[in-house]
C-alpha cells in the first residue's frame, strides 16, 4: 500500500472530502493540520507547489488536491497510484 500524506484546515470543506473519499476506500493516511502551523503550512507550499488546501501526496508524489483526486478516482487512476 501507498503512503498517503495530506495536508489540511480545520474549516476546509474540500479537505472534508477528500479524507472522505481516502475513507470510503479505507485508505489510510497521515493528516497535516495546516490550520495554526505556518511552518507546516510553508512545507506543504515548498513541496507541492501549490498554496490551497488540501494537498495530497501519494509515495511523496503530489496529486493535487480534493478535485484532482476525484478525477483521478474517477478513471481507475487514485487506484493504480495506491498500489491496488
Amino acid at each position: 500500500m501507498a503512503e498517503v500524506v495530506i495536508y489540511t484546515t480545520s474549516y476546509c470543506p474540500y479537505c472534508t472530502g477528500a479524507k472522505s473519499l481516502l475513507r470510503a476506500k479505507n485508505v489510510p493516511f497521515e493528516e497535516i493540520d495546516v490550520t495554526h502551523d505556518p511552518a507546516k503550512r510553508v512545507e506543504m507550499e515548498r513541496l507541492s507547489q501549490r498554496w490551497t488546501v488540501p494537498q495530497i501526496f501519494i509515495d511523496g508524489t503530489p496529486i493535487g488536491g480534493y478535485d484532482e483526486a476525484r478525477q483521478l478516482d474517477a478513471i481507475g487512476e487514485l487506484d493504480r497510484m495506491l498500489g491496488r
